[in-house]
């Protein structure tokens, strides 16, 4: 009887430490590692967007400084970079900052590809969202198809948008009424008012600042834009230039901003 009661005495022991063993292995055991998943559509440069509305109020400072700089409406310019980027929500918005589906063309900076008409189209990927906003204007500004355009009025933006459908910037033969109807939606045309304002303000005023430029070989009306930040237009009504030609040695009043 004693030898029974002391192996059962044993056996509760060694089950006691046992229990002990595995509690203290649990305890020391490292706690798993929670990893989180990659995102490989993180946006760049970018705050969270959620809306057109937010849309609107992040790019309309830049967009009407565009408008200053190349005569295309802000209103247009902005109603695009709603519908080509999705309020900057679309994967070459976030991974490209490219709103406004530029392809690559005669590009020799970095590129993104994505499907669109076709698979694995080559895209522009510029470094920030502002730079997207200067290409595109340049894009338009500078190619011939896109020249009517700019005769026209800036706050005739539904010229524009049958414009830019006319000259192929988009396929979709919805792509006017879409911007039309994206510009009256959100009352976009408000931000072309300023730019009357502003040119009113111009022509009225004998004190604008200018610098002085001298043609060396090499330049063009466009890349002496680029170097000093202005248009195309401004310094040639600046100068009373009826073309875009220049000669070596010629002297330009540059407008200064």
């Amino acid at each position: 009887m004693k030898r029974i009661i002391i192996l059962i005495f044993v056996g509760v022991l060694i089950s006691s430490c046992g229990a002990r063993r595995q509690s203290k292995a649990r305890e020391s055991a490292p706690k798993p590692v929670v990893v989180a998943p990659v995102e490989s559509d993180k946006k760049i440069n970018l705050p969270v967007i959620n809306t057109p509305l937010e849309y609107i109020s992040y790019f309309k400072t830049v967009a009407i400084n565009e408008m200053h700089l190349y005569g295309i409406p802000a209103s247009i310019t902005l109603a695009q970079g709603i519908l080509e980027s999705g309020s900057g929500k679309g994967r070459l918005a976030r991974q490209a900052n490219n709103h406004f589906g530029i392809k690559c063309h005669k590009w020799t900076g970095d590129k993104i590809y994505h499907d669109d008409d076709e698979a694995k189209e080559c895209f522009r990927k510029y470094k920030d969202p502002n730079t997207s906003y200067r290409d595109h204007s340049e894009f338009l500004a500078n190619k011939k198809r896109y020249a009517g355009l700019f005769k026209l009025k800036l706050n005739d933006y539904k010229g524009w948008a049958k414009g830019l459908r006319k000259a192929g910037y988009a396929t979709d033969p919805k792509y006017p009424k879409k911007l039309i109807s994206l510009i009256e939606r959100y009352e976009l045309y408000k931000f072309d008012e300023k730019s009357k304002n502003k040119r009113s303000k111009k022509k009225s005023s004998n004190d604008i600042i200018t610098k002085s430029h001298v043609v060396q070989k090499g330049d063009t009306l466009y890349s002496i834009s680029k170097l000093y930040n202005t248009t195309i237009d401004e310094i040639k009504e600046q100068n009373n230039l009826k073309s875009t030609e220049l000669s070596i040695g010629q002297e330009l009043k540059i407008p200064t901003h």
